[in-house]
Formats: C-alpha cells, structure tokens, sequence
C-alpha cells in the first residue's frame, strides 16, 4: 500500500513520511529524533528502510529532530542550497543532495520536484513527490501561492495544504500586531479561506486526498478549517477526503490511492 504517514503538524512540529513499496521517504523532522520514533510506531510506520530526508525550510518546527534522525538513519538530506547553508553546523556527516527551485532529486523510489515559496526563510520550498500510482504535493509555510507553487500541485492525487489560521480569530488574537501582520503578510502563513482557494484552483477529477496542516493552536481550530476548505472543495466537484492534521498525535495512515474518477 501507498500510504502518507502525517506525525503531527502545527506551529509545535511538523513530519511526513510516506511508505511506498516498503521504502519510506521524510519531510521534515520538526519534533526530535526521539518523538519522531515514538509517532511513527503509534501510527505503525517502519524506519528500516528510509532513503531520504526532505527539509522544507530551516525553522526549527521542522528541522529540530533532522540532524539526530539523518545521522542514526545513515540517509541523505534534501533541500534547497540556502536552507543547506541556514543549517550549516548542525549536521555533522549526513549526505546533502540539492533540492533547487524549479528543479528535482532522486531518492530510492521517489522522484522530488521543488519549487520556491513565500515565507521569511533562507530559500523555502513546496515539493512535490512522485512514485508509481501517486503524486502527492506539500505546500505549508506560505504568505501567498505564487504562481510556481500552483504548478507545482496541479495533477496531484494527493496534497498536504497549509490552513494555518481563521483570518478573524487572528485579527482578534492577543498576538501583538507585529506578530499578527507577520502571519498574514506574503512571508507568513496562509489562512484557512486563502488555503481553499489555492485548493479550488487546482482541483482536478484526479485528486482524491486533501490534508490540511499547520493550524494555528491560537488562530484555528479543526472545525474552522474543515467548515471554510471543505464546502468550497465539494462545490467543485471534489468527491475525495478530507483530512485535518494533529499537532499533539499522528493521523492514521493515508492510503494514497489512485482514484475511482480516472485522470484525463
């Protein structure tokens, strides 16, 4: 089975895995080697056989857990230059493998297209991962779906989206207004009706899975997010599933199928 394995995401961590004919592929590692260990036996997911680590970005909610787990996993890591270099001196012997924008890599069984994003890192990436019967796309950390990221998820059986906040819930937060401007501006996060936007511009009958990820602990909820992406999805003639990403626990595994509606 094709499965998408999701750790946990939100402001507090964030991993994915997927399992592809034994062989597993990471993205991201934002809890420690140790948690990682832990989520991925809750959710009956294997390390034996990983053949890479992507990293999207440098921030420590995805990275913290990276350079223990690249080193005990003996697995090159794969991102972009400038992430590489933002993390310079935190690995000590794990192989780097560029990941450019606009470009693509090679690990095991799975083939990784990136591209550039919109949020205040070094040189962030949404990526999309290929393999035989699925091409799942994660785009998370991002102010604005630029013009390459739309590209970049369109023609995915499966997507991995960012919901981060209720744009209401931000405005009356008690974050101080710097902070709030931050998450809102094109280098923050995007918000839960900016997310079923993106998602409606590249619905297609193949797409069957839509996880929504890196809420807000402060600024979200599940049901907020599930009400403004869910009803908008439908209206396009989305018959797929919905799932929403935990911070505290990982989802059950996703089987990423091909679906019942063939691909024109």
């Amino acid at each position: 089975m094709n499965a998408l394995f999701v750790l946990g995401s939100g402001s507090g961590g964030n991993a994915l895995a997927i399992r592809h004919h034994g062989q597993t592929l990471l993205i991201d590692a934002g809890f420690s080697a140790r948690e990682i260990r832990r989520r991925a036996a809750i959710a009956g997911l294997s390390l034996d056989q990983v053949v890479g680590l992507v990293l999207t970005h440098e921030h420590g909610d995805h990275t913290s857990g990276a350079p223990r787990l690249a080193r005990d996993l003996g697995v090159p890591v794969l991102t972009s230059e400038g992430t590489w270099s933002a993390l310079q001196g935190k690995f000590s012997r794990a192989p780097f493998r560029p990941l450019p924008p606009m470009g693509e890599a090679q690990a095991g069984l799975f083939r990784i297209q990136a591209c550039a994003t919109s949020h205040d890192a070094a040189q962030p990436i949404a990526i999309a991962v290929e393999a035989e019967g699925f091409r799942l796309g994660v785009a998370y950390d991002l102010g604005r779906p630029t013009t390459a990221v739309r590209w970049l998820l369109a023609g995915c059986t499966a997507l991995v989206v960012e919901a981060n906040h209720d744009e209401v819930m931000l405005r009356t937060s008690d974050y101080p207004a710097t902070v709030r401007e931050r998450i809102a501006g094109s280098g923050g996060h995007l918000s839960n009706r900016a997310a079923a936007e993106l998602l409606c511009e590249v619905h297609h009958p193949g797409l069957s899975t839509v996880v929504l990820a890196h809420l807000s602990a402060r600024c979200n909820n599940a049901a907020a997010a599930r009400e403004a992406v869910e009803p908008a999805l439908r209206a396009q003639g989305f018959t797929g599933t919905v799932h929403v990403a935990l911070q505290d626990s990982p989802l059950p595994p996703v089987e990423l199928a091909l679906p019942a509606v063939p691909i024109a």
